[in-house]
């Protein structure tokens, strides 16, 4: 049984505690990132299409964030940008185009 014991309503990540079936306790993270794909899809169909330095490409949440690094994307620029020009993340992306 999964008991909450922590919720930011800023980032929308929640904390659960669980007690395995072998007695091991885990805490598990979940993040609401429904706002941030809103927030996103409202900027990648405002902007004007112009690319420049300093623009913003992508919002990703927190959550998406850490397992990326945990997987070594973030830290590798060549996995990061195949990862953002992949369709399947798109719902991350702020502006069109490729990085």
């Amino acid at each position: 049984m999964a008991r909450l014991f922590d919720h930011d309503e800023l980032t929308g990540i929640s904390k659960y505690w669980h007690v395995t079936d072998k007695g091991e306790y885990v805490v598990e993270t979940k993040q609401d990132a429904s706002a941030i794909a809103k927030q996103n899809k409202r900027q990648y169909n405002d902007n004007d299409g112009r690319w420049g330095d300093m623009q913003r490409v992508a919002s990703i949440p927190l959550s998406v964030y850490y397992d990326l690094k945990r997987k070594g994307i973030a830290d590798d620029p060549k996995a990061m940008k195949k990862w953002m020009n992949d369709p399947d993340n798109r719902v991350f992306r702020t502006r069109s185009g490729t990085v």
